[in-house]
């Protein structure tokens, strides 16, 4: 008796660890970004782009997901539930990566190629109205008024060398 139930407890081990090794190979896609299955969600949500560390924290608290749980883990109601409160927060506006947008005046969310464009039009207008720091995003300059006498410098790896001499055919 003893016996037969060590082998059924040693069984039932083995399917958990068949389990877990089947959900660490699983890929997650969450707003058309890929995620290992070996992550944990905490981490593994800020692979998405746009969604920084504390957006992750909180889409864990307010969907009571465990922080430390594998993402292959999950099942496809948890992942529908966080792509949409991904996509629509209901967090207060520092959180958010668009707050008084430049067009409607209201906190956003944005993330992906959402993001991507958006930046691009914002940076674009920016040097159409010849800001100041749509001149520096021209040239190529730090916006943020870093310093720029030993940083920032182009070309350093293309240093010239020695040319070489050559022999004078006679």
């Amino acid at each position: 008796m003893a016996q037969e139930s060590q082998k059924s407890m040693q069984k039932q081990e083995e399917d958990k660890q068949a389990e877990e090794k089947r959900q660490e190979e699983r890929m997650i896609r969450i707003l058309s970004q890929d995620i290992e299955g070996s992550m944990r969600v905490y981490p593994g949500l800020t692979k998405i782009k746009g969604v920084s560390w504390s957006l992750s924290n909180a889409v864990c608290k307010k969907l009571s997901i465990d922080k430390n749980r594998k993402m292959g883990s999950l099942i496809s109601d948890e992942v529908k539930k966080i792509t949409e409160f991904i996509k629509t927060p209901a967090l207060p506006g520092f959180i958010l990566n668009r707050r008084n947008d430049f067009e409607t005046g209201k906190n956003k969310h944005l993330t992906g190629t959402d993001l991507e464009l958006r930046t691009d039009f914002d940076i674009k207008r920016l040097k159409k109205i010849r800001s100041y720091r749509g001149i520096r995003h021209g040239a190529g300059l730090p916006v943020r008024g870093q310093k720029t006498k030993s940083h920032f410098r182009k070309n350093r790896a293309k240093s010239t060398g020695i040319k070489k001499k050559t022999k004078k055919q006679t």
